[in-house]
């Protein structure tokens, strides 16, 4: 099943309400149309990724929609079950500046979208433009994963970063909460919190590089010195032993009849390589195998 389908029609939706994060969701055979919607008639989205709003950012944009008016607007969804008739898909920092430039309504697109797609468009629209803080970011792709049933190469097509760049973000959200929240506020960089994650005691290094004004490659070196968390993908507690490992070649050799090795790597991952001697042994094997 698609997860999403960018980049259709954009450029006519662009002429229409200004520039957009690229997502074809928007657009299609429908007209878009732009309606004034009561503030007091909008929610939050509560799976919206980012959920800091600088004071003085909101301030600034207030004091241009003052000036100026909302230019571009926000996009909403209708909702059932909940105090208010819409929810905020994106837009949510001109939402909350219009109140504080005592707006009492603000343009706004409406359209029919699912819980998936409006999360995915609320991670779109943050990451382009850079708003969020790098837990929320975190937090933002492993709720695609966990709550969309996203897979990781869904979410590397959808934000356009590497697969290691996505799964380094979300390992900050195996972190204690103090330390995710000491990245948040810039106690540590989110280069110092990827680098103990791997720790056994990421909430101590991450005091004493707060404290101590540790470089990522001196936090490093500690977390070398230091034991490894069980959380590590290097961690393991020890091999599977020699005697056991012989056990399972030959419980498997004899369940298919060919000679079969299990070759075991750090971390426990690994690989079953199982031998034939001819073609027509190769197809008994594949036979055997996909009976089973």
């Amino acid at each position: 099943m698609a997860k999403f389908g960018l980049g259709r029609g954009l450029d006519d939706l662009e002429r229409e309400i200004g520039s957009v994060p690229d997502m074809s969701i928007l657009t299609g055979a429908e007209r878009v149309v732009v309606r004034k919607i009561p503030l007091n008639q909008i929610g939050a989205n509560p799976d919206q990724p980012r959920k800091t709003f600088s004071a003085e950012e909101l301030n600034d944009l207030a004091a241009s929609i003052r000036e100026r008016g909302v230019i571009q607007p926000i996009l909403l969804r209708a909702v059932t079950g909940q105090p208010h008739m819409y929810e905020i898909v994106a837009g949510e920092r001109r939402y909350r500046a219009s109140k504080l430039a005592g707006l009492t309504e603000i343009p706004a697109i409406i359209k029919t979208i699912s819980n998936e797609n409006a999360m995915e468009i609320a991670l779109i629209e943050n990451v382009q433009r850079e708003n969020l803080n790098p837990i929320e970011e975190a937090n933002a792709y492993k709720n695609l994963m966990q709550k969309c049933g996203y897979e990781l190469a869904d979410v590397v097509r959808l934000i356009g970063k590497s697969d290691s760049y996505i799964r380094n973000a979300i390992r900050l959200t195996e972190l204690p909460t103090s330390v995710q929240k000491m990245v948040q506020d810039g106690d540590i960089s989110a280069s110092h919190a990827r680098t103990i994650v791997v720790a056994e005691n990421p909430e101590e290094l991450a005091n004493k590089i707060k404290n101590e004004k540790l470089s990522v490659s001196q936090t490093d070196k500690l977390v070398h010195k230091s034991g490894r968390s069980n959380k590590s993908r290097a961690y393991t507690n020890h091999n599977i032993d020699e005697k056991t490992l012989k056990s399972m070649e030959t419980g498997l050799s004899t369940a298919i009849g060919a000679p079969t090795k299990i070759v075991e790597r750090r971390g426990g991952a690994g690989q079953i390589v199982i031998s034939f001697a001819s073609r027509n042994e190769l197809n008994e094997l594949v036979k055997l195998l996909l009976k089973k």
